[in-house]
């Protein structure tokens, strides 16, 4: 054996056999897909940060293409800048304006709660439901407990100052030069693959601003309606219910009824009549809600089952706290338009269909 065939020789990781080494290839791939999945679990945190820049982009994007509707002679980036200092404004009335008030109320409403609780625990022993029966100690617990949650938000709706600041610069980035990251992400993948994942980012994001648009329209008329309506029946508290019914329609399936049953605590601890005036309140809002503003926005965005939105808030808001309860619906977007379009690919491989461009 010469030199030059000795050193090309069969080495220790060479494999001749075929069916082994087809069988070394599938266990390297699962070996691959589970390291990848423990480095997303290890990096779980700056990855929904990364979601939420993306997410938040989304809807400043829509904002400045509303306002391009109204003035499209205004260059793209005075838009970007007005729908950011209209946030910023916004902000700020809240805090000067509406932060008093809204900062005592928030202070007094863990007592009423607990008093309303205490009644409440009163009344089923009259009616011989014992307090060990009904646990009421780990429900008032539970209670005040998301409640100061709650009112804690009011600060720092992401947990925490930095958080908010870093998926705020992020947002401004993503949506300032959207196509530069479109084309650095779509740079890694194959080139038969790019031009199907403009695609697919396209109808992404066309998705998320028509599901964001609908939760903030539906915020403000949830916010404002209830404000309106508990303010002239003179209930306590109105601006603050109000404040914490329009965020927590951004949850949906968890934050109306949580609002619910703030707002119902609150009224029966004036009489009866206010309790059940807030009750009616609770249906009117979400019925209106329910029946107008989310069909009329559905129709234009992805049609997701409710159960798979509260399942996907459940698993989220366990692993990633408030963050990823409020994440939770545009990841499920996300990932639906992604799959639809890969089945969509695999139509076209298989039956030569030809799929209509994202609009």
């Amino acid at each position: 054996m010469d030199e030059a065939s000795a050193e090309w020789s069969a080495g220790p990781t060479d494999i001749k056999d075929d069916l082994i080494r087809r069988e070394a290839k599938k266990a390297f791939v699962w070996i691959g897909v589970t390291s990848l999945f423990a480095l997303v679990v290890l990096l779980a945190q700056p990855i929904m940060v990364i979601l939420g820049g993306i997410v938040f982009a989304a809807l400043i994007d829509g904002g400045q293409r509303l306002i391009s509707r109204l003035a499209p002679w205004l260059p793209r980036g005075i838009r970007i800048m007005i729908v950011v200092l209209g946030a910023f404004a916004f902000l700020i009335w809240l805090v000067i304006f509406a932060g008093g008030q809204i900062a005592a109320q928030a202070a007094a409403l863990p007592a009423v709660i607990q008093t309303q609780l205490g009644r409440l625990a009163l009344w089923a022993q009259n009616h011989g439901i014992t307090v060990r029966d009904f646990n009421l100690q780990q429900i008032v617990s539970q209670v005040l407990g998301s409640v100061g949650q709650v009112t804690r938000a009011l600060g720092g709706i992401f947990g925490g100052f930095t958080t908010a600041f870093l998926i705020f610069i992020l947002s401004i980035y993503f949506v300032l030069e959207p196509h530069l990251y479109r084309r650095g992400f779509a740079w890694m993948l194959p080139e038969d693959s790019r031009d199907h994942w403009e695609g697919t980012a396209l109808r992404m994001g066309k998705a998320l601003r028509m599901l964001l648009f609908g939760r903030m329209v539906g915020m403000f008329v949830e916010g404002i309606a209830t404000w309106a309506l508990l303010a002239w029946w003179g209930v306590p508290m109105a601006a603050l219910l109000g404040l914490l019914t329009g965020l927590l329609a951004f949850l949906p399936n968890i934050g109306a009824p949580i609002s619910g049953l703030l707002m119902t605590l609150v009224g029966f601890s004036v009489s009866n009549e206010t309790g059940l005036f807030c009750i009616a309140v609770y249906f009117v809002v979400q019925t209106v809600d329910g029946n107008i503003i989310i069909p009329m926005v559905a129709k234009r965005t992805a049609d997701l089952a409710p159960a798979l939105v509260l399942g996907a808030q459940l698993m989220f808001g366990l692993l990633f706290g408030i963050l990823g309860l409020m994440l939770a619906d545009p990841i499920v977007v996300m990932l639906k338009i992604l799959l639809e379009r890969q089945a969509e690919r695999n139509s076209v491989g298989r039956d030569g269909l030809t799929v209509p461009p994202p609009a």
